[in-house]
């Protein structure tokens, strides 16, 4: 089974209005370029029992098929963070400071007072307190972050069909301190522990909020840990413009085609003030290429029995 991919956006400000989403279309295009698709997204505030709920649901969803999860927001530490805390209780597993996100964290601590010209103080109570960024769920692995060093972490989950054990490093691929080096020039501790390749297990990928940081991160995950998928599920998407029919009408020719060609999804889009083709619905067929180019052209031989006026065609 090919896993599927999510999105969870945590935070107030989006619900709110305050801030714009920017996550969702983003990540859309940064799946759609290493030839994947985003299954499902949700949204919820800041509010812990109901983040829980959501990322128990993810995990569950990571275990049953091996789900590919983003979730972005409230890993920092201030009061209104919330998400490593939810996190670790979705998983029924403690809180624990990763040694390698703290070197990252107080390297970030010491690029700042020198830039600054202060003396590194890392016992100083506000720097104390910054370590919090990287206290994860125990068995997290970091995400390197680019832009700041601050890491986000990987909470991977076994299948529940999978046999036991660790899986294996991937031979020859970086591990996050070489694409910091490459991405930020960063002089990474050599300390800790050395992040593998994970191939087989599904789990959420836990980010920043802000799309500076996350963007480059979600890509390191897709690159790095389910390099193995791209392209492997890519897909084509063939349509056309129909005028002058209802959805009602269409259905059994939906149904007809859905039934006779396994693995191919036929979608209806209607519209009904369009500036140029007024009311009218975007009937099509997507799913693998192969599948799709056989199935559309029964879809418009079906739609010509019909007698109906139609549009331009769509190829995506």
């Amino acid at each position: 089974m090919t896993p599927q991919f999510g999105l969870i956006i945590i935070g107030d400000e989006i619900l709110s209005g305050k801030r714009a989403d920017k996550h969702l279309p983003k990540i859309i295009e940064l799946l759609a370029a290493r030839g994947l698709t985003l299954a499902y997204a949700e949204y919820v505030g800041d509010d812990p029992v109901r983040i829980t709920a959501t990322l128990a649901r993810a995990f569950a969803a990571a275990r049953a098929s091996g789900d590919v999860v983003f979730s972005t927001g409230g890993i920092g530490a201030t009061p209104d963070d919330h998400t490593r805390q939810c996190a670790a209780s979705a998983l029924g597993v403690g809180l624990a400071l990763h040694p390698e996100a703290k070197l990252l964290i107080e390297e970030r601590i010491r690029d700042t007072a020198k830039e600054q010209g202060a003396a590194f103080e890392p016992d100083r109570h506000d720097n104390l307190h910054r370590l919090n960024m990287g206290v994860f769920p125990v068995g997290a692995e970091i995400i390197p972050n680019p832009y700041n060093k601050i890491p986000g972490f990987s909470c991977f989950v076994k299948h529940e069909t999978e046999a036991g054990g660790e899986p294996d490093a991937v031979p020859g691929q970086p591990g996050p301190r070489d694409w910091l080096r490459q991405t930020a020039g960063a002089a990474v501790p050599s300390g800790g522990r050395e992040l593998h390749a994970v191939s087989d297990r599904g789990g959420i990928h836990f980010l920043p909020g802000f799309p500076v940081m996350a963007w480059p991160m979600v890509a390191w995950v897709l690159d790095h840990h389910y390099a193995h998928l791209h392209q492997s599920s890519a897909t084509l998407e063939k349509s056309v413009i129909v005028m002058g029919s209802m959805e009602a009408t269409l259905t059994p020719l939906m149904l007809d085609i859905e039934a006779r060609h396994a693995g191919v999804k036929v979608f209806s889009l209607p519209s009904v003030d369009h500036p140029q083709y007024g009311r009218h619905i975007e009937l099509g067929v997507k799913g693998e290429a192969a599948a799709v180019n056989l199935a559309y052209p029964e879809l418009l031989a079906g739609l010509h029995q019909f007698s109906l006026e139609l549009g331009p065609e769509l190829v995506r």
